[in-house]
């Protein structure tokens, strides 16, 4: 094969797969309504199952599941055939997949839901198959070619099991109006955990937040600073009010007779602020845009009392810049 075949060949592929969502979207029927309807209302787990393909498409599923709010778990069947079907408890809804329905690994589980009344939602492509006539409920996939010209190697099956699996764990969302607050709870590490964090998660507070009244020296200023090591020290009067900020650029714009001057001749007066539940990335926009090295963290209930002070390099150790 030429370049320009392989080219060709992955155009084929993505025409296939695209048009094999395209019959998927009109076979969406009451049959879904039922099984999101399903998956609310178990008590448990949401259990999936598949082999060989499936199966890895199955871990997606409980893996999607698990990280937007429904508890789920991906349940090998060959492993189910030797004790692990004591992970299945009644209270559990269990998704089984498989294109044919007719793995013979999944014959054990399948009769295990039934024996003990644990609610099965089928995914195939074949409505005679074991597994529909098993199911509960059955997620009906359209027959359709596979990508790979030979019609064994599973291509645009496995594309509309990943998207129906996308589909019921994307209601199960809307159901439950969950959202990037949420999603950061179950994704803590990691670029989207840093894109999520709030301020509060990276801000310095307590006995690392350089303050100093408003009435004290220059010299116990540079102190103060010198202690903290973040740059700056923020100025507040007698009520804890802030009312200015000094940083390394502000003592160096005023080197000259430095020690002799006022806190309030040197200050800057109404710095930029954010709060507590601010996004930390918006933050870091605000001080690389600025070319500033930190923020003093206001409180929501008292906006002129400084709580925090979140530095540049927080937000860089976090992942954000």
């Amino acid at each position: 094969m030429t370049a320009s075949s392989y080219t060709s060949a992955a155009r084929h592929v993505i025409r296939a797969e695209a048009a094999a969502l395209r019959e998927l979207e009109q076979a969406i029927d009451e049959n879904f309504d039922d099984a999101v309807a399903q998956l609310i209302a178990a008590k448990g787990r949401v259990i999936v199952t598949g082999i060989g393909k499936s199966g890895h498409i199955g871990r997606k599923i409980a893996a999607t599941f698990a990280s937007t709010g429904t508890p789920a778990q991906f349940v090998h069947p060959s492993e189910a055939n030797h004790g692990d079907l004591g992970m299945i408890t009644a209270d559990d809804t269990v998704i089984a997949i498989s294109n044919s329905g007719e793995a013979p690994e999944l014959a054990n589980l399948l009769v295990f839901t039934r024996r003990f009344s644990i609610p099965l939602i089928g995914l195939t492509s074949r409505s005679d198959s074991s597994l529909a006539k098993h199911a509960d409920i059955v997620l009906l996939m359209p027959k359709v070619a596979e990508a790979c010209g030979t019609g064994v190697v599973p291509t645009c099956s496995t594309t509309m099991t990943l998207a129906l699996g996308d589909a019921l764990a994307v209601a199960l969302m809307k159901h439950r109006s969950f959202t990037a607050e949420h999603f950061r709870e179950f994704h803590p590490g990691g670029k989207l955990g840093a894109q999520l964090a709030r301020v509060r998660d990276l801000m310095h507070v307590g006995a690392a937040l350089p303050l100093i009244d408003l009435d004290f020296s220059m010299s116990e200023a540079l102190a103060e600073m010198t202690d903290k090591s973040l740059g700056a020290v923020g100025i507040i009067n007698s009520q804890g009010d802030l009312q200015g900020i000094i940083t390394d650029g502000d003592l160096r714009r005023h080197m000259d007779g430095l020690l002799s001057r006022s806190l309030v001749d040197v200050m800057t007066s109404s710095p930029l602020v954010v709060g507590p539940d601010d996004l930390a990335q918006q933050a870091a926009g605000i001080m690389h845009e600025r070319k500033i090295t930190c923020l003093f963290v206001m409180d929501p209930d008292a906006p002129k009392r400084p709580v925090g002070l979140l530095h540049i390099h927080d937000c860089l150790r976090a992942g954000l810049g």
